[in-house]
Order: C-alpha cells, then structure tokens, then sequence
C-alpha cells in the first residue's frame, strides 16, 4: 500500500485496562491476535520514521479501569510509547474532542491517517467517524483492532466478531477505507 510519508498512525485506547474481566462481561473478544497485527504495524511506522500518535483513555470515572493512577491505565507493552512518540489523553471516546490531536495534525501538515486500537465499536468507530468528518483521509487496520460480544438494543447476544464486523460496516467508504495490517505491511 503506497501512503505519503507523512501519513500518521493513530494507536487508540490499548491499554491493559482493555485486559479487565468487566470487558469479557458479555463472551470472548474477537481478533486474538491483534496485538501482534499491532505491534508489526507500529514496528514499520517506527522503521519507516512516519508520525505516530498514541491515545491513551484517562477516564473521569475513579473506578474505571481506565483511570489515570490505576495499574490498567497504562499501555499495553506491545504498543508502549517510546520517546518523542506523542501521547495525547482523552476522556471522551473520540480522540479528537477536547484534545490536541486535530490541531498537532494540522500544524505537521498531516492529512492522511492509518487507525487501529481498541474497542472497534467504541473509541476506535468514534475517532474513525470524527476523522472523516474533518475530512482526513483515514484507513482502518481491522485485523490490528478488538473487540466483545455485546447484546444488541433487542438484549439478543451479538458475538465480538458480529459486534466488530458491523462496526466496520458503519464506517467503511463513508469515513474510511477499512483495510488489513498485510497491505501496510506491504505483505
């Protein structure tokens, strides 16, 4: 896949907090090896020296699994940060509300985004959706994201891979092109 040399990877939301029972609630996840899509993906970004951006989920809730101070809060060691990689925390599911993202973005001249993270459903669908809709042209790696069985408005029990594979419905041509870790990976 050629993309610009200034396309940045936007990581959303993998923290060990995503590790926490209350997750799993509902049944598995699906995609169990997505941290390994992810961290290839990473690996080549890094190699590639391409802008990287890593969000990190600081709920308001003290006892979310995702509050800042929590042992869960912190990142997954297949996606760790290095240094001078940006970190930017949010507090809502889009990475882009009441956060730097759009603006560092802009300022760096980036219009081209590569997403992955966690949950499809959530965070990663809102980011997505708020990408597009600022008008970035923005692929999402769906093999390098996870997510849970849910039960659906009706209370009938939707399995991850349905729960992720409508997601991926909802956004792909429209606000993005959904796309496997093999076409960046050039593999």
């Amino acid at each position: 896949m050629n993309l610009p040399t200034n396309t940045a990877l936007v990581v959303i939301d993998v923290q060990r907090a995503i590790d926490e029972a209350f997750w799993s609630r509902h049944g598995p996840r699906n995609n169990p090896a997505a941290e390994q899509a992810m961290a290839a993906v990473l690996k080549h970004w890094r190699d590639t020296k391409r802008p990287i951006f890593h969000i990190r989920h600081d709920s308001v809730n003290a006892d979310s699994t995702y509050a800042p101070g929590a042992e869960t809060h912190v990142f997954k060691p297949e996606v760790m940060p290095l240094s001078g990689e940006v970190v930017i925390g949010k507090a809502a599911n889009s990475a882009f509300i009441n956060t730097s993202l759009e603006q560092i973005l802009r300022d760096q001249g980036i219009d081209n985004l590569v997403m992955m993270g966690v949950i499809t459903n959530n965070s990663v669908e809102a980011t997505v959706r708020h990408a597009g809709n600022l008008g970035f042209t923005t692929y999402l790696i769906e093999d390098a994201c996870f997510t849970f069985a849910f039960p659906d408005y009706s209370g009938i029990l939707r399995s991850a891979q349905d729960v992720h594979d409508m997601s991926l419905a909802n956004v792909d041509g429209e606000y993005c092109q959904v796309i496997k870790a093999a076409q960046v990976l050039g593999v």
